[in-house]
């Protein structure tokens, strides 16, 4: 098990930790996505092993760098997309109280979710990319708080896409109906007044635990409050404005784990010789498979890239140029498009190539992480922001 005093080469134990994980996932990774059960027992394989209170912010004594975090996630991504879905979202909301918050709380809420090794989950909207707000209530507005002598009530819905019955905290945005200002809470799914309608039948992901809380007068006290989320792209601090491409960049890695079990899948049943198509028979397959590891390796090397910038960019933290995240999200929408074609196409290519029950679940589970995100909108939107620099449109990439 990873403690939080981990020694100097605290990266390789931790990335070996995760290689265990991922191999106790696979084992019986079948049987539980036809279950369709929600991860509780893989919450207890993860909290076990320690990733709950490893992937947290890094502090001296504590947590795990960006770049560590998402090798953790694309590994056990590759066993078990459904719960690298899980631990990403897990690690990037435990960055919420840094995104948003004091110093002083964030470090109190790391220090706690260490020590209680919290299961984090949540859904935190983009700001809009102008100032005029949104129509759709894209903005937060299916959440209401109402102030009280001491904190607020809330009220409300939202889709939640990992773990809304087992979480320890979730992490949302809501509109305060007296001032008109959207704050982040964190909340626990055990709390008075919420309930879970959990996610039936997917089409994949479906042991990710995806549903929906049910917010019937919340008790939210001020220290669940985490602080203001900018209704907009141009008043959005340039930390906070990372908060919402740390999340797709992280979802990039559990797509890239995707692409790696799946090949990796199909190549050994081509090896068993329970292939269509036998190797040293057909150069043409030989062919296929150089393309699809091209692809594959293409899209690694642009999500590596963004990873690494964005490493660098949550380093310099609240001092960041303004500048700066401008940048960062045009790379990480770069990178989720470029993976998610790939993994699109190669989910469904290793179905041609080999013949195994559950080979399909690589194609459901790449399907239901990129299918709500256009290419073309995203397309458009590094387009403008390579043409003429707006930041504009980069913020318009992740509504």
């Amino acid at each position: 098990m990873i403690t939080a005093d981990r020694s100097a080469d605290e990266p390789r134990a931790l990335l070996r930790t995760a290689r265990d994980v991922a191999d106790d996932l696979a084992a019986d990774a079948l049987v539980r996505e036809q279950a369709g059960r929600p991860p509780t027992d893989e919450r207890t394989r993860l909290r076990e092993a320690g990733l709950l209170a490893a992937l947290t912010p890094p502090s001296p004594g504590r947590g795990t760098d960006w770049r560590t975090g998402c090798a953790v996630i694309r590994e056990v991504a590759a066993a078990d997309s459904s719960v690298g879905d899980v631990l990403a979202r897990h690690y990037v909301h435990t960055w919420s109280g840094r995104f948003y918050a004091s110093q002083h709380q964030a470090n109190a809420l790391e220090e706690a979710s260490v020590r209680e090794q919290w299961l984090w989950t949540g859904a935190v909207r983009a700001p809009a990319p102008s100032p005029a707000p949104t129509e759709n209530g894209d903005d937060g507005a299916d959440l209401t708080l109402r102030p009280r002598n001491t904190g607020y009530v809330l009220d409300g819905r939202r889709a939640v896409d990992t773990a809304v019955a087992v979480a320890d905290q979730i992490v949302l945005d809501a509109v305060c109906a007296v001032t008109g200002d959207i704050l982040v809470v964190r909340l626990s799914p055990r709390a008075r007044g919420v309930t879970v309608e959990a996610a039936h039948d997917r089409l994949g992901q479906r042991v990710a635990g995806a549903g929906e809380v049910v917010l019937d007068r919340v008790t939210v006290t001020p220290g669940q409050v985490l602080g203001r989320r900018p209704h907009d792209e141009e008043s959005t601090a340039p930390f906070t404005a990372l908060a919402e491409p740390a999340l797709r960049l992280a979802l990039c890695h559990v797509v890239l784990g995707i692409v790696e079990g799946a090949l990796t899948e199909a190549r050994d049943l081509s090896r068993g010789g329970r292939a269509y198509r036998l190797p040293g028979e057909d150069p043409d397959l030989l062919l296929t498979y150089g393309e699809l590891a091209s692809a594959a390796h293409t899209a690694m090397a642009v999500v590596d890239r963004a990873t690494e910038t964005m490493a660098q960019a949550l380093g310099v933290g609240t001092h960041l140029d303004a500048e700066e995240p401008a940048g960062v999200a045009a790379l990480v929408a770069t990178a989720e498009t470029v993976a998610s074609r790939a993994a699109l196409h190669i989910t469904a290519r290793v179905l041609e190539l080999a013949d195994a029950p559950g080979l399909d679940r690589f194609w459901r589970n790449a399907r239901v992480l990129t299918a709500h995100r256009p290419v073309a909108h995203r397309l458009r939107s590094i387009g403008e922001h390579y043409l003429n620099g707006s930041h504009r449109a980069v913020a318009a990439a992740f509504r």
